[in-house]
């Protein structure tokens, strides 16, 4: 009901390019590098920046034992929340499955649809400046519904820390 509503509107619907074009070079120019030079323009990159200086990329990887670490170290009411939504995303997602399924027609044509999981997923959670757990939850709790065996989660790491809550 705003007076300016349909000039606000008509601006948003106008704008041609959502992306800033010089942030698309610049992660064009990252990923060409990481594609042509491997672990060493990663670890340049992560040092750049994370400010997180390592020698080796397997150095990137957070062990078992720090996750379960952290699991035991977030405040029990915390833990409890996120097993909690871990719970209700998961049986929203359940709820999505379809299965997979086929029949004959008279001529003996066979029809139907197989879905099959991924077994492999990678998972972006931000976690520079803010922690979003909920990013954990939302694209993990899915995956692992759908049955994909493996997810792999990136995350930030400001000086080589990650928030627990995210771990």
């Amino acid at each position: 009901k705003a007076a300016n509503f349909e000039s606000a509107l008509q601006l948003l619907l106008d704008r041609k390019d959502p992306f800033d074009a010089e942030i698309v070079l610049t992660v064009q120019n990252i990923i060409s590098q990481i594609r042509k030079r491997g672990d060493a323009a990663l670890l340049e990159y992560t040092a750049r920046f994370d400010g997180f200086d390592v020698n080796d990329a397997a150095q990137l990887e957070i062990s078992p034992a720090t996750l379960k670490h952290a699991f035991k170290e977030i405040p029990a009411k915390l833990r409890q929340s996120l097993e909690q939504v871990a719970r209700r995303v998961g049986l929203f997602h359940e709820r999505q499955l379809e299965g997979s399924w086929q029949y004959d027609e008279e001529d003996g044509t066979r029809l139907g649809q197989r879905l099959t999981p991924l077994d492999r997923v990678g998972v972006y959670v931000p976690g520079g400046k803010a922690t979003y757990p909920s990013s954990v939850l939302m694209t993990a709790v899915p995956a692992r519904i759908a049955g994909v065996r493996e997810i792999v989660m990136v995350v930030p790491s400001p000086g080589g820390e990650v928030n627990e809550a995210v771990l």
